[in-house]
Order: C-alpha cells, then structure tokens, then sequence
C-alpha cells in the first residue's frame, strides 16, 4: 500500500473515531457530560489559574502545549522496525488509548474541582497515592522539561557566527521570542482592554509570520548553548507566575496557529511529492536494537499515548474550560493533532528523507547510530522540508521554517511544564504540610532548579537529562497506565462501563512494566548503579499505587454487595 492510500486512510479514520467514538460513546455513555454542571472555571476563576476560555483558544493552548519533541523523536526512531509497526501504533494507539487517556484525564479534574490527577489520586484510590503520584510526575516533568530546555538550546546556539553546524538554528530565536512579545500585547489588549479578540489574533498571526520570515534571513549567532540554557530557565519561570491570560493563553494559541499552519503545508507537500517507502514495512531485528514488543510501545511513547498529556489536562487545561461539551475537542481531538504529528514523523523518516532504500539503511543501519536526539530531530527537519518545498519553497529555507517549528513545539511544552511542575510543588507541600510552599513564586524557584539539574548537572560525562533519558518514556507510559487506573476506578464507583479505560490500563501498564523490568536487568548488569536506582524507585512507586487501587477495588466491591 503506497503512503498516499495509507495516509488518506488514517485521515478518515482520525474523523470517525471522532465523530462516533468519542462524541457519542465516551461523551455520552460512558461519562455522561452535561453543560449544566459548572466547571472549575467558572467555579473557581481567580484569572490567574481558572478562567472559562473560548474553545478554540483552549485548544491551541492544549495542543501547543501537548506536542512538544517527544512524537517527532518517538517515532523517528521506532521506525527502524519498519514503517508498518509504528504507524499502526500511532493510529490505533491514540484513537485507541492515548485519546481515551487525555480526554478522561480532562473530564476527571472538571469533576474533582480541577485537581491534577495526583490529586485526584487520594479520593479516587486511597490517601496514599497522591504522594505516590506526585512523586512520579515530579520526576517526569523535570526530566523532560530539562532535556527540552537542552535540546532547544542546543538548536539556537551557534558560537561562531562564521561557522554555523548543520544542528544549530539561529534562525529560530527571533521568532520564538517575537512571539511572546506579540503574545503579551494581545493578551493585555483582549483582557485589560476589552478590545474584540479575532481581529486582535489575525494581526498576530501576521507579525508572527512576519518575524519568522525576518528570523529565518536574521540568525541570531555568537551565543552558546549554557547561554541559552539560562535563558529559558528564567523564561520558564516568568512564564509560571505570570496570569494565563497575560502570556499562555494567547502565546500557545498563536503558536498553535503556526503549527497549523505547518501541519497543513507539511501535509499538502507530502500528497503533491507522492513519495514512495524507503523503508521496508517490517524490520525484525535491527543491529542492537531491543525487541519490537514492548519496546515499540515505549520508544513512540508520546506519539502515541502520554502520561504528560493527563498532566496538561488536569492541570491547566480543565482549569480553563467553559463547558463539559468542550471536553471532546479538547482532549480527544487534542491527542489526534499530536497523532498526525507523529504520524509526519513516520512519513519524514520513511518516505520523505531518504531517495531510496540504501539511503534509508545506511542511516538506520545500527540502533546507536539513529538513537541520539539530533540525529531524529534532524532527519524529521530535512524529511518535512522536502515535503514543504514541493510547494515552491526553497529546501534549504523550507528545513529552517521547520526548525522554527521544532523550537515552537518544545517551547509551548516548557512554559506548560513549569507551571504544572510548580502546581505538583505545591501540592506536594499541601500533603506535607508545608505551607511555605502555597506560595506560587517559592514553588516555581523550586521547579525551575529541578528542571535546571536536568539540564545542567552531569553525570559520566553528560547532562543529568540525557543520562537519564532512557527512562522518560518508561515513566510517561507508566504515569499514563496510572491515569487510566485511576479513571477506571472512579467509573467502577460510578457503576459505569469501564472496558473502554480497563483494557487500555492493561495494555499500557503490562507493556511497561515488562519493559521497565528488562530496563532495570540491562542497567544493573552494566552496573549503571544511578540508572538502575532511579528505575527501581520509579518501579516500586508505580507496583505500590497499583497494590493501592487493588485494595480500592475490593473496598468498593465490599461496598456493592452490602
């Protein structure tokens, strides 16, 4: 099947499962949504947390913040088992479980006042969990947020202006900090000044593809990477405090916009190259590659399902949202824009990068060659640009706009990460009976010198965060196993059909233990000591709330047969 049958195909079915699965199943038969039940916005607006939000600008928040590196890296890689496997677990998997897991996330906190799912954790399944919980995604979101802030920084840095390497894009500084200028001033304008909010964004927009075609002629070079680095630590702290109105709001929107806009150009480019596969449709056994099953599952991780996701939705998203009804388009249709991500990601690598299948080979010839993080990012950049300059953009300008894009995508993350961090700070000091910890600028310090340990701190030679990589997407597919047995539990309570969030748990938490098993086995026997501790602590945290939700689901049987 070429990849132009087989991408109309998953469009389609990004359509049906929409309209049918999630509108008229989930929504309505299995969480029962109703718009006469006020949501935490409008409950508990402050207008610096809750605030009800028009959907669409909900949107472009959640899906700015959602599609960050992971579903261009995941995939990037995954492919060396062939362009088969890692499409048909980018698609079935988000309609099937990563879609089912987001949404449920977010309809989850609008019924427990907004709380993060860790919270929601102590009153679902027992006290204890939430601190299980919070310790979990403590260490998730600092990781990533740590290697994101390293890898966009790493992007931007060009030391020597006269000698630019082929991985840095200085062209993208520009527009990346543009935007939140731009971002400010609308935000200032709608909310302070009343002025009408479309008219506002179509400007925006304009400046914003503005800056980007100066940006992209205007590099900013002769900075370095630990520059940059405490740079966008100071930014993420900014952008934590700070009013959603005033920056994440209209800063994530207008991003998201520009991802549109990308998504479609990427798109219609790769429909107009009609490329064939470079790549075989099944590769069993790639040089030191671990095996496909459950490997598969953990390296697309985000692409695919995502435990950071249930984060973004408990934690900013249902904070802002107007009405149950928005719950479908934002968490459902949400997770499939990440899955059409990914889904480029496959293409880029399979059929986009590589001219022929000895092209393909060469690059994908051993699992260390094609593993590190900018060898993926870079062969997502040249696939999507040759997709892109089937539309008359030059290659070479057409692989900077996309580089622009990539620092889009893991910036919106960040800015998001910061604060869901500082909300787990928080709460954490709620369990702990820390009060100083209320405070949103002490909780902030707090995750910002987290995410800066991953980012800075080495260990054997490198960065904490990329030591330490292997393990983020054990932790993301453990986090997401964990979401959806909560999820389960509370529709258990609720006497509601459950399959639809069980058998997803089951899947997702039997693939990953198994992985993070054989994970844990490798490390000790490499004596990779920090590694193999850190993996057992995560292990036992998730075994512990799993015995937990064990003990849940008896007491509520208990409950029901008396």
């Amino acid at each position: 099947m070429s990849p132009i049958t087989m991408t109309t195909i998953v469009l389609v079915l990004y359509f049906l499962f929409y309209r049918f699965y999630a509108k008229r199943i989930l929504a309505r038969k299995v969480f029962e949504l109703n718009d006469d039940n006020p949501t935490p916005a409008h409950t508990l607006r402050d207008d610096v947390d809750y605030m009800p939000s028009n959907k669409y600008v909900l949107f472009g928040h959640h899906y700015a913040s959602i599609a960050g590196l992971a579903p261009m890296l995941g995939p990037a890689i995954a492919v060396i088992w062939g362009w088969a496997p890692a499409l048909c677990w980018v698609v079935l998997g988000t309609l099937l479980v990563g879609a089912v897991h987001d949404f449920s996330a977010l309809v989850l906190s609008i019924r427990h006042q907004g709380q993060s799912v860790g919270s929601i954790a102590k009153d679902v399944i027992h006290p204890r969990a939430r601190i299980l919980f919070l310790l979990v995604i403590s260490f998730l979101v600092a990781l990533a947020m740590g290697v994101f802030i390293l890898v966009i920084a790493g992007l931007m840095a060009a030391p020597d202006p006269n000698n630019i390497a082929p991985t840095s894009h200085p062209e993208a500084v520009l527009p990346t900090f543009s935007l939140m200028v731009i971002a400010m001033m609308i935000g200032f304008l709608i909310y302070k000044k009343n002025l009408p909010m479309w008219p506002l964004i179509a400007i925006g927009f304009v400046l914003m593809i503005l800056s980007t075609w100066f940006g992209l002629s205007h590099p900013v070079a002769g900075v370095t990477a630990s520059t940059w680095i405490w740079t966008l630590l100071a930014y993420a702290f900014v952008a934590s405090v700070l009013p959603v109105w005033l920056l994440l709001q209209p800063r994530d929107f207008l991003n998201s916009l520009l991802l549109y806009l990308a998504l479609f150009a990427m798109l219609i480019g790769f429909f107009l190259l009609s490329p064939d596969w470079a790549a075989p449709a099944f590769n069993p056994e790639p040089i030191g590659a671990p095996p496909i099953l459950p490997f598969l599952f953990i390296i697309i991780a985000c692409g695919a399902v995502s435990g950071f996701h249930g984060l973004v939705a408990s934690g900013t998203s249902s904070k802002q949202l107007d009405k149950e009804s928005d719950a479908p388009f934002i968490g459902y249709v949400g997770m499939i824009g990440e899955s059409l991500l990914a889904l480029l990601a496959v293409l880029a690598t399979t059929a986009g990068a590589f001219g022929s299948r000895a092209e393909w080979e060469q690059f994908y010839i051993s699992w260390d060659q094609a593993a590190g993080l900018h060898q993926k990012l870079g062969v997502f950049i040249q696939g999507n640009g040759h997709f892109l300059s089937q539309l008359g953009i030059p290659l070479d300008m057409a692989m900077a706009f996309i580089s622009v894009i990539v620092v889009g995508f893991a910036m919106t993350s960040v800015d998001t990460g910061a604060r869901l961090l500082r909300f787990n700070v928080q709460e954490i000091g709620q369990t702990l009976g820390l009060k100083a910890l209320n405070n949103r600028y002490l909780a902030t310090a707090i995750a910002v010198a987290a995410i800066g340990f991953f980012a800075f701190f080495e260990m054997n030679g490198k960065p904490a965060g990329l030591f330490l990589w292997t393990l983020f997407g054990t932790t993301n597919q453990i986090l997401a196993g964990l979401t959806l047995l909560t999820v389960t539990i509370y529709l258990y309570r609720k006497k509601k059909p459950i399959w639809y969030t069980l058998l997803p748990m089951l899947l997702v938490m039997g693939a990953t233990i198994s992985a993070m098993v054989m994970g844990m086995i490798d490390a000790f026997s490499q004596q990779q000591w920090l590694l193999a501790s850190v993996a057992s602590l995560i292990f036992l945290l998730a075994i512990w709330v799993i015995i937990e939700a064990c003990i849940a689901v008896q007491r509520i049987y208990q409950g029901f047969e008396s």
